[in-house]
């Protein structure tokens, strides 16, 4: 009997270990789920306060990009291809503003011209060609100022004429196409000399170290990257004007053709 009251003693001490142990448990998840709670907002902080820097911290712009490079790539070498891209711009602009001012409505120019010639003859229509202002005016100015000398001189004239202006719409081409060849001619030319400079100066350390070899690449590579930069640029002018002169020369032409139709109709009339 007193072994089966020890037996019975020892279970129930055990079972109450075991609930003990349950409810310091189930007590302690609690705890440890607010003491989680409490430091996820903390870590969020910490985390939102370490990145707070980096989102402000903002991209370079292409400018200063572009002003960075151009210091590493060596003011010797760089001035002479920004000298080339600046001077080859001002022309480039300086040409599409003599285009455009040249660029003459050629059907409204012949319609007044034709007007003039029924209402006032030659005279008027010489005026009305001298009050207007373009390559295409000019050469029916000249056109008419030898109208008295027939026809065959009145054509004469317009395709000497012609050549004239054709000649100055393309003034200053060949500059242009002068930067475009220099331009990378200068970038490459500042590559070259600066990898031998890079392996000049590995041959005086005596030992070729890539950080020093890396360094003088990407310095010469710089020179090459602005002359094209440039060269592009001015390509894209040229082609433009280019094109512009050729639409010009093509209504320059057309008119003459109708500037004579227009003459032998007069001419039959009267």
């Amino acid at each position: 009997m007193k072994k089966l009251f020890a037996y019975v003693a020892v279970l129930g001490i055990m079972s109450f270990s075991s609930v003990a142990m349950a409810q310091d448990e189930s007590a302690a998840a609690p705890a440890a789920e607010q003491v989680e709670q409490a430091a996820a907002p903390a870590a969020e902080e910490v985390t939102t306060e370490a990145a707070a820097p980096v989102a402000e911290e903002e991209a370079p712009s292409l400018h200063q990009v572009l002003k960075e490079k151009f210091v590493e790539g060596g003011v010797g070498w760089m001035l002479p291809v920004l000298a080339c891209m600046v001077f080859g711009l001002a022309i480039c602009i300086e040409r599409i503003i003599y285009l455009t001012a040249a660029n003459t409505n050629t059907k409204k120019l012949l319609a007044k011209v034709e007007e003039a010639f029924e209402q006032g003859g030659v005279e008027a229509a010489k005026e009305v060609c001298r009050n207007t202002r373009g390559p295409v005016a000019s050469i029916f100015f000249q056109g008419l100022d030898r109208y008295a000398e027939g026809p065959d001189m009145v054509e004469k004239a317009v395709s000497s004429y012609g050549s004239v202006q054709m000649g100055r719409m393309e003034n200053g081409l060949s500059w242009i196409s002068l930067f475009i060849a220099i331009a990378p001619s200068l970038g490459f030319m500042g590559t070259v000399v600066g990898m031998i400079a890079a392996f000049d100066s590995i041959q005086q350390l005596g030992d070729m170290s890539p950080v020093a070899l890396a360094g003088g690449i990407k310095v010469a590579l710089l020179t090459t990257i602005f002359g094209l930069i440039a060269a592009v640029s001015l390509q894209l002018f040229y082609n433009y004007i280019v094109a512009k002169i050729d639409s010009i020369v093509n209504k320059m032409e057309d008119a003459s053709i109708s500037l004579m139709d227009i003459i032998l109709k007069y001419q039959a009339k009267h």
